[in-house]
């Protein structure tokens, strides 16, 4: 069986495009890009009111009545979304799956906004360092403890496997 070529891309129009190749494996993709990647799938193009108008819209891309992809080639699929709006209906758009290519900001380079906010330059931080960080995901200032240890249990220091309360 021949395995599905992912394209290699910073995003959903350059994975169509221009991909800076095609890859099945995360470690391949990386080589080619010379920088790490994540698997993603997001949403590209217009949204169309039917499957019949997106399917001829990215006929080849997908399959359909009477179109079948090559197996390597699989990496496009149509998905119903919910319209933006007041109004509830459905529409499709075309939905990409890749490896995109991560930048340094993906990487964390950007601080953490609760330590930017409370340091001592906090004020003359940049309009985009402060862009940066409003786009960010929020990360821990710490890792989480483990979940099988409720908020007023600790381990024995001498015994890690053993739970008791604390008082």
């Amino acid at each position: 069986m021949t395995a599905v070529q992912f394209p290699i891309a910073a995003n959903p129009e350059t994975a169509l495009n221009a991909p800076l190749g095609r890859s099945g494996l995360q470690s391949a993709a990386s080589v080619v890009a010379g920088a790490d990647v994540a698997f993603v799938r997001e949403l590209s193009g217009p949204a169309f009111e039917s499957r019949d108008l997106a399917f001829s819209a990215y006929k080849g891309r997908v399959d359909g009545p009477g179109v079948m992809v090559q197996p390597t080639d699989r990496y496009c699929e149509l998905q119903p979304v919910m319209a933006p709006g007041p109004a509830r209906r459905t529409v499709w758009r075309l939905c990409v799956s890749y490896w995109k290519v991560r930048s340094e900001r993906d990487a964390g380079s950007v601080p953490q906004a609760r330590k930017a906010r409370r340091s001592a330059d906090a004020a003359s931080t940049d309009r985009e360092t402060l862009n940066a960080i409003a786009e960010e995901p929020l990360r821990p200032m710490h890792p989480q403890k483990a979940l099988d240890i409720g908020l007023f249990e600790i381990a024995l220091p001498e015994n890690p496997a053993i739970i008791i309360a604390d008082e």
